[in-house]
């Protein structure tokens, strides 16, 4: 593990937006805008803002600092400056039926995921449904959220800094803590867009099946590849202060989870919400 100081100095250093833009807003591709603040409440609030006005796809905000951050079911958290990659993005999957739009936080996963574990060498898998961990501890959270029309924001943060004490929760892990807090996060960054952008295109191409088939485009086996929940014995908190308890055995082609259920007769249980944690 790098020395603590060369670490937080390495990963103290500002985002830059013209790398950035170099290295993502490109003839073809998705990205049409990229923005780099020093502090925001939570970028994908300032993102829905706009994509509420109208704003086309491909917007990426990015912030140093983030004071308001939202994860699911409500939860916030903040990120000290140079801490975390802290993102949001803009999609607009018109051609994609709603039905497989579930899909758009686990495509984020996949990219992030893959984009860590090729940038940094350490062994990112993900948690259902749209968490990264390394080992059992949360490096990354996703959250989607879908406007009353087509636009759907994804919001992405990644502990870059922060050793034992210093993270939000006791559950979360940090590079620093795995030996790769010296990452260049505008370099981590670009590669999480350029994943992003492919796995998107992929997926929203019109297919024999259509446009959103997670299994025709290759999403839906990478995902079952990279996710360290399949196989795993699993509680989970459903809605409706419901639990299932069982070993997750798949993810169908609308990304739900399917569960062998323990009880008599086992059945398979398919589960599109709720909090899992992993039975050691």
């Amino acid at each position: 593990m790098p020395a603590a100081g060369s670490s937080l100095a390495s990963s103290a250093a500002s985002l830059c937006e013209n790398r950035l833009r170099s290295a993502v807003v490109v003839p073809g591709g998705l990205w049409n805008e990229v923005k780099v603040v020093a502090e925001t409440g939570s970028t994908n609030s300032d993102l829905l803002r706009l994509a509420a006005a109208g704003a086309p796809q491909g917007l990426v905000l990015a912030a140093q600092a983030q004071t308001s951050g939202r994860g699911r079911q409500g939860r916030v958290w903040q990120s000290a400056p140079g801490a975390a990659l802290t993102f949001s993005v803009l999609l607009r999957p018109r051609c994609v039926p709603q039905s497989a739009r579930s899909w758009v936080p686990l495509l984020a996963g996949v990219a992030t995921a893959s984009a860590v574990r090729a940038v940094t060498g350490v062994d990112a898998r993900l948690k259902w449904p749209n968490d990264i961990l390394i080992g059992e501890g949360k490096l990354t959270g996703i959250l989607a959220e879908q406007t009353t029309g087509a636009a759907i924001v994804v919001g992405i943060g990644l502990n870059v800094r922060g050793g034992v004490g210093e993270l939000p929760v006791p559950t979360a892990t940090s590079l620093e803590l795995h030996g790769a807090g010296h990452v260049d996060r505008t370099d981590l960054l670009a590669e999480i867009l350029r994943r992003l952008d492919r796995w998107y295109r992929r997926w929203t191409e019109p297919g024999a099946a259509g446009a959103g088939d997670a299994d025709a485009c290759g999403l839906r086996p990478e995902y079952v590849r990279l996710c360290a929940t399949i196989g795993r014995a699993v509680k989970i908190s459903l809605p409706g202060g419901r639990s299932l308890t069982g070993t997750a055995v798949d993810v169908d082609g609308t990304g739900r989870l399917i569960v062998r259920a323990d009880q008599p007769g086992g059945d398979l249980v398919p589960v599109s919400a709720g909090d899992v944690i992993h039975v050691r």
